[in-house]
């Protein structure tokens, strides 16, 4: 915990005990909350990493930034408890795990090459890493050459220690870098140091702010507890779901909002369920919540008698804590495994393209809009199945995909693959109508609705038009497994016409287009 909050202090650009404290109380507050054994409700690097992006557009400049950070803190608890209020848990999952995949794959690399200039000890920046890394290879002549050794030699110790798991590599790395900054009197080398760590809280300055800065804040609110949330239930629900425990996504989000509103009392960073730190959790043999407030107090108390060492921290030392910690999102298995499976690779490195080119906060946007574009894109252009007879049985499946189905002569059987709704019912439906009356051979047409639960009003519509259309055409039509919400609605239109057309399965339904033939035969 304490190796992770200092250095993602430093990718956010903020003093180290906001990240410390914060760190404290989010695991307090989260111990107290929520549910999950295994989280550790820390700073997370993501979060980190999307602040830094915000405060760089923030007003002011200092203290009255830092005033801004506090707020903006406390705006996130707010959407968390109000989310958790209104029973939105199930939002957490509606960004597609590729497009999130690929956002943590930039995110990465945006983070790692941010911390090349801290390791190479040289003060460089850009718009964008590109510009970043040209930069940064410019003034190659300019490298602080006891910062890179430093740096190097951190990043040797992280790789080794890694093959030791027992070890807490990261702590024993900090250590050295502590230990190194005292016998080799590294600040008087010009190595950058973490400084001073003042703990004392001051509320006082609050009473600078007005309702309309407070409003101007809300923007930036937004894609931190985006990120927070799709981070944190990642963490969760996996570490869950790997060890059968139960958890509820809106105690989650209500737990996430009382542990950012902590860090905002203590004037922290925002704080979430980070997977490095969850996973060691695991590793650890976590049984109870209360590793996460034992940890919590460990880190108090290492501060309250090492806060002076800490202050001797090389910042290259940090920086290569923060580059080993994100060596595992840097692994491209996830993105090769989507290109295997011809699945949504292109949208997940589109979402890390748009990180590296856009930036964090324009690139979580873009993120987010390709997963509602993904899913938008799905429903609104549902294919249409034509199903047929299975040999001899009475299942009935696609006939594109099953060559020993056969069509029952003259009834066409169409199923639509996905739920009728304002954004595809007319065209579905509409098709279905078009490859009837282009028919000559069909005397019925039975449309199985198992997809769509339920309708709104405009699929309804559509829905009646297609049912008018066809009969005046001559053609019978019978629905199949129609569900009891769409008949309701039904009845409820006056239409109990179309529910007494309607079958429980499709072979019911084709029995009942034959004897309806049979009678009329007769």
């Amino acid at each position: 915990m304490l190796p992770e909050a200092v250095a993602y202090s430093g990718i956010a650009g903020l003093p180290p005990e906001r990240a410390i404290l914060a760190a404290i109380a989010g695991c307090l507050a989260y111990a107290a909350t929520g549910r999950s054994r295994f989280a550790i409700v820390s700073p997370t690097s993501s979060s980190a990493a999307i602040l830094a992006a915000s405060i760089g557009t923030l007003p002011g400049t200092g203290a009255e930034k830092m005033l801004f950070v506090t707020v903006l803190i406390g705006l996130v608890a707010c959407l968390f408890l109000v989310a958790s209020l209104m029973r939105l848990g199930a939002l957490a999952a509606f960004v597609s795990r590729p497009v999130l995949g690929g956002f943590a794959f930039g995110l990465a690399i945006t983070i790692v090459v941010r911390q090349l200039p801290v390791l190479a000890g040289i003060p460089v920046d850009g718009r964008d890493i590109f510009h970043l890394l040209y930069a940064f290879f410019s003034a190659y002549s300019g490298w602080h050459l006891p910062s890179v050794a430093i740096g190097l030699a951190a990043l040797a110790a992280l790789s080794a220690l890694r093959r030791i798991p027992a070890l807490p590599g990261a702590f024993l790395v900090l250590v050295g870098g502590v230990a190194a900054s005292y016998l080799l009197d590294l600040s008087s080398r010009g190595v950058a140091v973490v400084g001073p760590i003042d703990i004392a809280l001051n509320w006082a300055f609050l009473q600078g702010i007005d309702r309309t800065q407070i409003l101007r804040l809300v923007p930036f609110a937004f894609p931190l507890a985006f990120i927070l949330l799709a981070e944190s239930w990642g963490t969760i629900r996996s570490l869950a779901l790997r060890n059968g425990d139960t958890i509820d996504a809106n105690r989650e989000l209500g737990a996430l909002g009382a542990a950012n509103f902590a860090s905002a009392l203590v004037q922290g960073m925002p704080v979430g369920a980070g997977f490095s730190a969850g996973v060691a959790n695991e590793a650890a043999g976590a049984t109870s919540r209360w590793s996460a407030v034992v940890a919590a107090i460990g880190v108090a108390v290492l501060i309250a008698i090492a806060g002076g060492y800490v202050a001797k921290l090389p910042h290259p030392v940090l920086a290569a804590v923060v580059i080993s910690a994100l060596f595992h999102a840097l692994n491209p298995a996830p993105l090769l495994r989507l290109w295997r499976l011809r699945r949504d690779w292109l949208v997940a490195l589109a979402a890390a393209a748009s990180v590296l080119v856009l930036g964090v906060l324009d690139g979580l946007l873009v993120a987010v809009a390709l997963s509602f574009a993904i899913f938008i894109r799905r429903v609104a252009f549902s294919g249409v199945a034509q199903l047929g007879r299975l040999g001899d049985s009475h299942d009935f499946v696609d006939i594109a995909r099953h060559e020993d189905a056969s069509e029952v002569p003259g009834i066409g059987i169409w199923r639509p693959t996905e739920a009728l709704f304002f954004g595809n019912a007319e065209s579905v439906l509409g098709r279905v109508s078009a490859r009837a009356l282009g028919s000559r051979d069909l005397k019925a047409v039975v449309v199985s609705l198992e997809e769509s639960i339920d309708f709104d009003t405009t699929a309804l519509d559509a829905l009646l038009e297609f049912d008018e259309r066809m009969r005046k055409a001559g053609l019978t039509v019978q629905y199949a497994r129609m569900h009891d919400q769409v008949k309701d609605l039904l009845l409820a239109a006056a239409c109990g016409d179309a529910v007494a057309r309607s079958s429980f399965s499709v072979e019911d339904a084709v029995n009942a287009v034959l004897q309806q033939s049979k009678q009329a035969g007769g």
